[in-house]
């Protein structure tokens, strides 16, 4: 029997997909490798670590938060940073109870241009080679917190509760956030 080059291709392709079938069948896929504590790219630590990816990519930029009556957060940090994982906690819970009257800006620091000098209103003027970085503007434009490393949402909160004017911790009730779903089984007259 004398098979033409179009049965001999067909039967040499179809022998390579059945190999690569049973090749790769007998092989489990590789587990995600992610963890909170070491320096690997996961992907977004916003969405993965603190459960929140409404905050990257920034809805504002530093020039148009400037120029609104509000406060700004700028969190300058990159996805492959331990502090940076163990940090996207405390700030999607900041933005629980500041989100509304502040910009949350989250910057990747290596996504910020290189250039001699920056103006007040681009990121890379704040910007002190670190991560994380935390930049806290108050409505008028002025730096109330420029620090590096992991903050503790306390620390975050009392240089907020100054931009805003609020009572110290001490002397005020404890923050707390209205459980969402939440369903009322008790009866009123």
């Amino acid at each position: 029997m004398i098979r033409t080059s179009c049965q001999i291709w067909r039967s040499v392709v179809c022998c390579l997909l059945v190999g690569a079938i049973v090749l790769f069948g007998w092989f489990p896929a590789q587990p995600a490798l992610a963890a909170l504590e070491d320096d690997h790219y996961d992907g977004n630590i916003f969405a993965l670590y603190g459960g929140n990816g409404s905050l990257v990519p920034p809805k504002v930029t530093l020039a148009d938060s400037l120029k609104r009556d509000k406060a700004t957060l700028m969190v300058f940090y990159v996805d492959d940073s331990r502090d940076c994982k163990l940090y996207a906690p405390v700030v999607s819970r900041l933005q629980g109870f500041y989100g509304r009257a502040t910009d949350f800006l989250m910057i990747r620091a290596d996504a910020i241009p290189p250039q001699s000098s920056y103006t007040p209103a681009e990121s890379g003027y704040y910007y002190k080679g670190l991560v994380p970085q935390t930049v806290v503007l108050d409505p008028a434009g002025k730096v109330v917190l420029n620090t590096q490393g992991i903050l503790s949402f306390e620390q975050l909160d009392d240089a907020f509760r100054t931009v805003f004017d609020l009572l110290p911790r001490s002397q005020s009730a404890e923050l707390k956030r209205r459980p969402l779903n939440d369903v009322n089984t008790e009866f009123s007259p």
